[in-house]
């Protein structure tokens, strides 16, 4: 069929195919080109043949391409969006108007496009652009599932207005029943329903789901109006293992530990009514509470491998004591012994003759006093006071971080936490699909379900660990470069100011926020 034909070429459709027959000689591309702009559907795919005919001047047909269709329909694979490609030119569409929009609807027709069909003006577009002609409704993402868990006590003693350290107050182990309600999920909704552009329904998304996080040892779940209710298995008190909520055992020994106990080691949380004597010992896997208002006197060791140390009454060590925990020491006042915790120590009153060793060790600054002994921190010192009248020798030293090392160790971890995300995404997926079916399981079914699912829980328990040192090391790269130490009324002359390797003994009362300033210490 031929398309145009004048004195220099002929331009035909032949199935599809377009050819050129040339009638002159020299004829040029600049020529060509303004014949190729008044037909849109002409797509010229073969430009080495089309030279090679122009320059061996050529009279025979020559395939330069291809003719698209006039109106060209695309359908999304999801069928929510349709396209329309309209290949002609302005003045083509002005004068076929009508016969244009009979052929747009009678294609819509054709592919059963009967929802979303949008308005459009064939004037206003542009020639050989797609453009909407069929939107369908997505379908809406539904509420996403809500968890709240039991808080745990606030291990914090409050500073009165009058300046003093509230440490009798203090909520520092919350006991848990059998049964006893630990936390809950309302379910993810589903989602308001859409339509494709063929006007069938799309179901709506349900929200995003979320795990209760729990020790399965410790806790359960049971389905309660609606809900999911997280209930403790046994009586103890509440607290955390890698990250994930729990029930720990809880011994409470309403007196002293000294004689009739005999030194305790205990995989659990520890509550003394009383103190701990002379020369006895107490270990144990949570946290360890001493609630004597006398103090504890020349006891030997407190330690908690996992959790946090609190003693209400403060410490007379007699250079005997030893305290040590996985998490923080919260404290009344520290005279001869030892505190060491990868945490933060918290001092009400003072610290004398003592040695201290934490991340931060924090005291009261308007009335704290550090005299004598070592105090060291990763991150940060702060008291009130340091030293004494007689230039008691007290040494407080902030160490230096090598950033560098932390960054490559954040790094590997983080590289880790990349690779157990991916699992944990597909266990979690596999427990969304079990957890759908699980009111149809056999008994073999459901013992799959509950294999994967503590599967699952335990990864999460590894990623939540990991997760806690990239912070940590986060925390240590950030606060490497801020790290100082802070007496706010007296550093008296004696009192050893050290960060990193810069060191500096007063040799005047000072007070202030030390630091490295420029590589040098400030003092």
């Amino acid at each position: 069929m031929i398309i145009e034909e004048n004195h220099e070429l002929i331009l035909t459709d032949e199935q599809g195919k377009a050819f050129i027959t040339l009638k002159v000689d020299g004829y040029t591309l600049k020529k060509l080109d303004q014949v190729i702009q008044e037909y849109p559907r002409l797509k010229v795919s073969n430009f080495i043949a089309l030279k090679k005919a122009i320059a061996e001047k050529s009279v025979e047909p020559i395939e330069i391409g291809f003719w698209n269709e006039s109106i060209e329909l695309t359908i999304s694979n999801d069928f929510m969006q349709a396209s329309l490609t309209i290949r002609e030119t302005l003045h083509h569409i002005k004068k076929h108007m009508i016969d244009i929009q009979s052929s747009i609807k009678k294609l819509l027709q054709e592919h059963h496009i009967i929802h979303g069909i949008q308005p459009f003006d064939l004037l206003s577009l542009s020639v050989g652009k797609a453009f909407i002609i069929a939107q369908g409704l997505e379908p809406q993402e539904g509420e996403p599932a809500q968890v709240r868990y039991l808080e745990p006590a606030e291990k914090k003693p409050v500073i009165r207005e009058d300046g003093k350290a509230d440490y009798f107050d203090m909520n520092f182990i919350l006991e848990i029943h059998e049964g006893s309600w630990l936390g809950e999920k309302i379910p993810s909704k589903e989602g308001g329903n859409g339509f494709n552009i063929l006007g069938e329904i799309v179901p709506g998304k349900k929200g995003k789901d979320l795990l209760l996080k729990y020790d399965p040892k410790s806790a359960y779940e049971v389905e309660e109006d609606g809900k999911i209710v997280l209930r403790s298995r046994l009586s103890g008190v509440i607290g955390e293992v890698n990250g994930m909520l729990s029930v720990k055992k809880h011994l409470i020994i309403a007196g002293d530990l000294g004689l009739e106990t005999g030194n305790i080691t205990f995989d659990g949380s520890i509550q003394i009514k009383g103190t701990v004597m002379a020369g006895y010992s107490v270990v144990a896997t949570g946290d360890i509470s001493i609630e004597s208002l006398e103090g504890v006197n020349a006891a030997k060791l407190i330690k908690s491998t996992e959790g946090d140390v609190f003693i209400k009454g403060g410490i007379f060590g007699k250079g005997e004591t030893m305290v040590e925990a996985c998490k923080n020491i919260y404290i009344k006042h520290v005279n001869d012994c030892t505190l060491e915790a990868k945490g933060n120590v918290i001092i009400g009153f003072y610290a004398i003759s003592s040695n201290i060793s934490a991340h931060e060790v924090i005291l009261d600054e308007r009335r704290g006093k550090i005299i004598g002994g070592k105090t060291l921190a990763i991150q940060s010192i702060l008291a009130a006071y340091s030293g004494n009248d007689l230039e008691r020798k007290t040494e407080l030293i902030v160490q230096s971080v090598d950033r560098l090392l932390l960054i490559d160790q954040m790094k590997w971890n983080a590289e880790k936490s990349v690779k157990q995300n991916l699992e944990i995404t597909k266990l979690s997926a596999q427990v969304d699909q079990l957890e759908q079916l699980k009111n149809n399981m056999n008994t073999h079914q459901i013992a799959v379900y509950q294999q994967t699912k503590q599967k699952l829980h335990n990864m999460e328990s590894e990623a939540k660990e990991i997760n806690y040192e990239l912070q940590k090391l986060k925390k240590l790269i950030q606060e490497a470069k801020i790290s100082f130490i802070q007496i706010t009324k007296e550093a008296n002359a004696g009192t050893v100011i050290q960060i990193g390797s810069k060191i500096s003994t007063l040799s005047k009362r000072k007070n202030g926020k030390f630091l490295l300033e420029n590589g040098e210490l400030n003092v």
